[in-house]
């Protein structure tokens, strides 16, 4: 069922899609705007722009859209659960699973793990459908947040934007890194030469990886990574870009590489402020049995 709201304008001033957010605080702005764009909010019974700004005495009606099913079947996957609330779930994403379905992964996906084991999940866009706030690649595993509401999500989202949430990797490199730690300040776009690759190009997206050398073995190095900026593939692409390629990687590393899942890449740390009561909440996740077992038997070459 969807919900009706009937509300008189008395001493509110500003645009009405701020002044809407602000009267019924669990919607976001954003849901509003689409709201008055697709003419289920009226002023005065007549369809309005985001930008007019009430007046007093304006006699508003809103008829709140139901949500739409999304088209994806809800498959019952395991899903390790680090942590859930009213608002948001954080995951522990093996490696080798998918988090979007898409038309060469329409099923087995996080996406449709979620929808099985998570029954209150978020409308974003009017869809029934979970709040995927950040992606990690498909063999890449550890820690991605999902927001169950659209306020947790949007919050969530700005946290990413303004650089005040925590994303900490551990990767295995090719080759032996001789500093300590160092800084990767390099723009990412779209390759010119694969349109199916990231590169370092002019007039890219401003990318920055921070990394720090945790052990060396025999031609690899294992690493700490922190994301200031999070661009598709961009740990992945700077350390190529670098010379030290991440083990394993089908896309971006060398053919000869060491045996496992795909690439030796682990997102091991996740902090970020909870969008209800803005404690900060921080989540470790160790790397997979085969990431391990593999650092032993370069521990055990390098000896």
């Amino acid at each position: 069922m969807s919900n009706e709201y009937e509300i008189t304008i008395k001493q509110q001033k500003g645009r009405i899609d701020k002044v809407l957010a602000d009267i019924i605080p669990d919607k976001t702005r954003s849901a509003i705007q689409l709201w008055i764009k697709d003419g289920y909010v009226l002023v005065n019974d007549e369809a309005v722009k985001t930008n007019y700004k009430v007046q007093s005495g304006d006699e508003i009606k809103i008829t709140e859209p139901e949500l739409q099913e999304l088209d994806v079947v809800a498959e019952n996957i395991p899903l390790e659960i680090v942590y859930q609330d009213q608002d948001v779930v954080v995951i522990n994403k093996p490696q080798g699973m998918v988090v979007h379905p898409s038309a060469g992964h329409p099923n087995g996906t996080l996406v449709n793990a979620l929808l099985y084991h998570i029954h209150d999940l978020s409308g974003i866009n009017g869809k029934i459908r979970p709040g995927i706030v950040h992606r990690i690649d498909k063999d890449t595993s550890g820690l991605l947040m999902v927001a169950k509401n659209d306020l947790a999500h949007e919050k969530l989202a700005a946290q990413l934007k303004d650089k005040t949430s925590i994303r900490e990797y551990v990767a295995l490199v090719h080759g032996v890194i001789p500093h300590e730690k160092g800084t990767i300040d390099a723009p990412l776009g779209r390759s010119k030469v694969d349109r199916k690759k990231q590169d370092i190009v002019d007039g890219g997206r401003d990318a920055v990886t921070h990394f720090r050398v945790l052990e060396r073995f025999k031609d690899f190095t294992l690493v700490s990574l922190t994301l200031e900026t999070g661009r598709t593939h961009q740990i992945r692409v700077h350390m190529k870009y670098i010379g030290y390629p991440v083990a394993g990687d089908p896309v971006y590393g060398p053919r000869k590489t060491l045996p496992g899942n795909g690439q030796f890449l682990h997102a091991k740390k996740l902090g970020f402020k909870h969008p209800k009561n803005n404690e900060m909440m921080v989540f470790e996740k160790e790397i997979p049995e085969i990431f391990e077992e593999t650092l032993n038997k370069l521990r055990n070459i390098s000896e």
